[in-house]
């Protein structure tokens, strides 16, 4: 069964950082496509970075600059460095992993993490 579990959120002053991590287990994690997504209060869900087993990666514009995905895949883990938050960085991060080499293609969530940047 896949399950995917984030840890590192917390409560950080503006400019501050943060390290999330999410740990895969019941996939075959170098077939899927890693990615963080983020939801603010009142808000859609946005992505906010995907890597693909290659390591090749994809920002949104809010996070370029700022913000680093990597993944380990002898850890079946993907991290998200947040640096230089701001309060409009608060949000719950979700993990995502999702395949299209699997039949049927495949798309999991993690359970979120709380983000808060605030004074």
């Amino acid at each position: 069964q896949a399950q995917l579990v984030e840890s590192g959120g917390g409560l950080v002053q503006p400019g501050g950082s943060l390290r999330l991590a999410c740990a895969a287990s019941g996939i075959t994690f170098s077939f899927y496509e890693m990615g963080w997504y983020r939801q603010a209060p009142g808000k859609q869900r946005e992505l906010v970075a995907t890597i693909t087993n290659s390591k090749g990666t994809n920002y949104a514009n809010s996070a370029k600059g700022r913000f680093t995905i990597s993944r380990d895949n002898g850890k079946d883990s993907v991290y998200l460095q947040l640096n230089s938050l701001k309060p409009e960085d608060t949000a719950v991060y979700y993990c995502n992993a999702r395949s299209e080499l699997i039949f049927p293609p495949r798309n999991y969530w993690g359970q979120g993490t709380q983000v808060t940047v605030s004074s």
